[in-house]
């Protein structure tokens, strides 16, 4: 039989919400490519209308598709790598788009197609620039558009293709913004529901352990004495008793003894800790939708109470860390008794980090381990990771 349990998650409402989180990543992903071959789509017309003649830039062709190359790169950064790069390269890429569309548009006039490119930049500027920034980005983008209509088109030709466009524009900037804005929502009500959890099995185990310490009491107290003081009068009688009694009176004192040696047990094992640290866990990662917890927990583990809060905010503090900086959609936490330590180990498939700097979080992992005489080792290659060790209790 595997000593470890594994917890998975049975019910079908926790299925269902995963089922609906990957369905709503689907969908992003899914966007994001059309969006991404949306952006492709107008240079393809610019070549085939300039190899027949027909039409033709305003800039030799090869330096506009050269720029264009430079747009749809910095837009792969700014939209594909977003959680890859750094802040400031993306910032960067995105300064690239917003310089690069305006140029393809006005060297491309008459050929209404290239201001769509407009729109990409008004949607990115709702992750990466503040709302008064991204409204003068709308407004200089409706003015470029107007000015690449002018030399072939009337007053009310620029004023409708221009209001048309700034439509596109506020609907492509507002969309985003409300997505971004879900996705926060999400991630401060799935931090917020870890925190609660945890919260409340720390409670039950705190309940729990109170309520073994005052039986453990009780049974010492009354049952204990009780029998100390029947073994004692045994005793006397041993020395008064002959014949069949006395072999009566020395296998009722053997009885007495070994009740007594139960009941010493019993309340020592009450005393410490118990066999429910994986229930507890348990119940801080359950009808989590992202990331997907896999949790294992070795039934030998036999922890005090200390031990168990210690490791019920460690696997709070992994479960915030992979929701909120490494992005994973999936967390192994496994909690195993190796000789005289307890090994707590986690690790997800985020995105990791070359150098781990230590937040309030895993300062606070670090801090409670450290207290029990554990050490504690963090990595961030190839996913974040978390190996402590702490004495067994």
């Amino acid at each position: 039989m595997d000593p470890t349990r594994d917890f998975r998650h049975g019910r079908s409402e926790p299925r269902l919400r995963k089922l609906i989180g990957m369905s709503r990543m689907a969908a992003q992903l899914l966007g994001g490519v059309f969006a991404t071959l949306a952006c492709l789509a107008p240079a393809v017309p610019v070549v085939v209308m300039h190899s027949r003649g027909e039409w033709t830039t305003a800039i030799p062709v090869g330096w506009w598709l050269a720029c264009y190359a430079v747009f749809f790169v910095a837009l792969v950064v700014a939209m594909w790598l977003a959680e890859i790069v750094s802040h400031r390269l993306r910032s960067a890429a995105f300064a690239v788009q917003v310089v690069a569309a305006p140029v393809l548009v006005l060297t491309a006039p008459g050929f209404g197609w290239t201001a769509i490119l407009l729109v990409f930049n008004a949607a990115l500027s709702a992750a990466l620039v503040r709302a008064r920034v991204a409204a003068a980005l709308i407004a200089a983008n409706t003015a470029v558009v107007a000015a690449s209509a002018l030399p072939s088109s009337s007053a009310l030709e620029i004023a409708m293709g221009s209001m048309l466009y700034l439509v596109l524009q506020a609907a492509a900037y507002l969309g985003l913004l409300a997505m971004l804005r879900e996705g926060e929502s999400r991630l401060r009500l799935s931090e917020a529901n870890v925190r609660l959890r945890a919260a409340a099995a720390l409670l039950a185990e705190s309940s729990r352990a109170q309520e073994r310490l005052r039986i453990a009491r009780e049974l010492h107290d009354l049952i204990g004495h009780q029998l100390t003081v029947l073994a004692l009068e045994l005793e006397v009688a041993s020395h008064q008793a002959e014949g069949e009694a006395a072999e009566s009176v020395g296998r009722a004192r053997a009885v007495t003894r070994s009740l007594l040696a139960d009941v010493r047990g019993t309340v020592g094992e009450m005393r410490g800790g118990d066999r429910r640290l994986g229930e507890a866990l348990e119940s801080v990662v359950a009808d989590l939708p992202e990331p997907s917890v896999h949790l294992r927990v070795d039934e030998a583990a036999v922890v005090d109470e200390a031990r168990t809060a210690a490791l019920i905010r460690c696997s709070q503090e992994v479960i915030t860390n992979a929701i909120r900086h490494s992005h994973a959609a999936n967390l192994w936490i496994e909690v195993a008794a190796e000789g005289d330590a307890l090994v707590f180990e986690a690790r997800d498939d985020g995105v990791g980090a070359a150098e781990v700097v230590l937040g309030n979080g895993l300062r606070g992992i670090a801090e409670r381990v450290e207290a029990l005489g554990g050490t504690v080792d963090f990595r961030g290659r190839d996913g974040f990771r978390v190996r402590a060790e702490v004495p067994a209790g």
